[in-house]
């Protein structure tokens, strides 16, 4: 199984290192709070030597000794507490700072990728794969700043002072801090393999009940409730069988750290009692180790937690980083520049395209469309007029030939410069789940409230927004599902009129709409057409009688062209066909 746990280091310090110093900041704040709290055992082993090496007649002369011994005790509390405050309020800022940047970096290349990769891509998993990863960065500086450098400021702190004290107690602890960690280490490797197998369960089960959410009135309208329960039941049941195998071995691992740190904790004792014996060690040694003991088991106990936590985050990041280690298919080409349209004209030459190896939608087609000319593109389902659209967006790159406007060949153009220049009203318009003035306003971002409203009355949609009873600023639902295929569709247009791009493209754009809407609407996109480059994909042919060129595709070729009246006259005719069916009824 690959895994991406350096890439994702490095990701993660790409962030931090932008903030260098607020880092080095904790870090050394750290290790100064640290390094206070472990003088405080040395200060209250002295305080009981002189306790239990006083007799009973001189208790008065050593209770200044005692005295200053807690007021030093008290003191090395607060530079503790001074320190440790600065590492909270400098992790807080630091992590206010980087967590939104590391959510846009993931937001700005998820969205860089192409048509093909969200096609192929279900958006419940999306969302989760950035909420991981954002929160694995979290937890991983959570992790070093609260539980990784305490535990080695500790562990360096405590072998100084065992050393000054007794060596061999200080080869014990380093000996057995060295075993501890290192079996720790290599069995939470072993258990990484779950750990990503349990979170590739995870996403499939979210994004499986995202599918269904969804498609909720599918599965209604289909009887499809108990199958699909029953697919998400084995699911969930295949993640719950690997969550349960991580947590055994969690059990198994704890298990072994606490016959462990009994072993030590009897060996370093027996090892004073005989220093002891010999008088070379005082009640306030005893003091010293059993407090050091503490600590240290506290901390190297979740020295196991913290190292299953650190793979745990990085498992949970390694989706994210498969997508970042995911080239982006449609890219600008160096140096491109942007796009400039005087004119509108397209120029198709030789374009060779295929979804999948081996199978060419277009096996070769050369077309021009000349500036401000309105041309239809009609076929049969599969004559790749759709993909003709996609093309010209530059959703896909061609295996073969280019594509111009205006002489300028789009691959040489930037993606956001071409797609600027172009309108498009699709037959099934998605909307953001936001306000009826902003959807529309997203056709243009810069426009003023009014131009929003007079787009709306355009397209005919201002008559049914203001029925609403919070009229622009009603919400309209996931996708636009509390608005009618027809209102969806006014809002469309109204975006392409904000818009006002040089090219538009129609893909049955009133076909969601009642007879009476349509013929008002047609008014609105008469208007629009006016002095673009139009093209218009259209099933029902009498929406088209009046283009100045109707291309008829078969098959990703050209079958024949020209008027409405010529193609009507033209004996054989592919339109002529298709024309007597509509009229005849057989196709609506």
């Amino acid at each position: 199984m690959k895994t991406f746990t350096k890439k994702t280091l490095n990701i993660f310090w790409e962030h931090d290192k932008k903030y260098g110093r607020i880092t080095l900041l904790i870090l050394v704040s750290l290790v100064f709070a640290r390094v206070a709290e472990l003088f405080a055992p040395v200060l209250y082993g002295r305080f009981f030597n002189v306790l239990t090496q006083t007799r009973s007649g001189n208790i008065q002369s050593v209770v200044p000794q005692l005295v200053s011994t807690l007021v030093l005790i008290l003191f090395t509390g607060i530079i503790a507490w001074a320190f440790w405050r600065v590492v909270v309020f400098s992790s807080t800022s630091f992590q206010a700072r980087a967590l939104p940047e590391l959510a846009n970096t993931c937001f700005a290349y998820i969205h860089l990728h192409s048509y093909r990769f969200f096609a192929n891509t279900f958006v419940g998993s999306l969302v989760k794969k950035v909420t991981r990863f954002t929160r694995a960065f979290e937890g991983i500086f959570d992790l070093i700043v609260w539980e990784i450098c305490p535990l080695a400021v500790d562990l360096t702190g405590m072998l100084i002072v065992l050393f000054i004290k007794n060596r061999t107690m200080a080869f014990l602890l380093l000996g057995w801090s060295a075993v501890f960690m290192v079996i720790n280490y290599f069995f939470t490797r072993y258990k990484l393999r779950y750990d990503i197998a349990s979170n590739s369960a995870d996403t499939k089960t979210t994004a499986h009940l995202a599918d269904t959410i969804t498609n909720s009135i599918n599965v209604k309208l289909f009887s499809g409730s108990l199958f699909e329960l029953n697919a998400f039941k084995a699911l969930t049941k295949h993640q719950f069988r690997l969550k349960k195998k991580a947590w055994t071995l969690d059990a198994l691992l704890e298990s072994g750290q606490a016959f462990l740190m009994i072993g030590l904790e009897f060996l370093m004792f027996y090892i004073g009692i005989r220093l002891w014996q010999e008088g070379r060690f005082s009640v306030g040694d005893f003091v010293i180790i059993q407090m050091y003991l503490i600590t240290l088991f506290r901390n190297i106990w979740h020295f196991g937690r913290m190292i299953r936590h650190l793979y745990e985050f990085l498992a949970d990041a390694e989706e994210m980083t498969e997508i970042f280690e995911t080239p982006h298919e449609i890219v600008d080409a160096p140096r491109a520049q942007k796009l400039m349209v005087t004119r509108g004209e397209i120029v198709l030459n030789g374009v060779r395209f295929g979804y999948e190896k081996g199978k060419n939608v277009f096996p070769e087609i050369s077309l021009k469309i000349k500036a401000q000319e309105k041309v239809a593109l009609i076929g049969p389902s599969g004559s790749g007029k759709s993909t003709f659209v996609k093309l010209l967006f530059r959703f896909f790159d061609l295996k073969k030939g280019q594509i111009f406007i205006d002489g300028q060949n789009i691959k040489l153009v930037t993606q956001e410069s071409l797609r600027e220049h172009i309108s498009l009203v699709p037959q099934e318009p998605i909307l953001f789940h936001r306000s009826l003035f902003e959807n529309i306003r997203y056709g243009n971002r810069d426009v003023s409230d009014e131009a929003v409203y007079h787009a709306a009355r355009l397209a005919h949609a201002h008559e049914f927004i203001i029925k609403f009873s919070k009229g622009y600023e009603t919400l309209v639902g996931e996708r636009g599902i509390k608005l009618s295929g027809g209102e969806r569709q006014r809002i469309a247009i109204a975006r392409a009129i904000l818009k006002n791009a040089p090219i538009l493209v129609l893909d049955e754009a009133t076909s969601s709409l009642d007879s009476e809407s349509e013929s008002a609407i047609q008014d609105a996109l008469k208007t629009l057409m006016e002095g673009r480059t139009v093209i218009v994909i259209a099933h029902r042919l009498s929406t088209i009688m009046k283009m100045d060129r109707i291309i008829v595709m078969r098959d990703g070729g050209i079958e024949e062209e020209g008027t409405h009246a010529e193609l009507l006259k033209k004996d054989g005719s592919l339109y002529r066909r298709l024309w007597k069916l509509q009229a005849q009824g057989f196709i609506a």
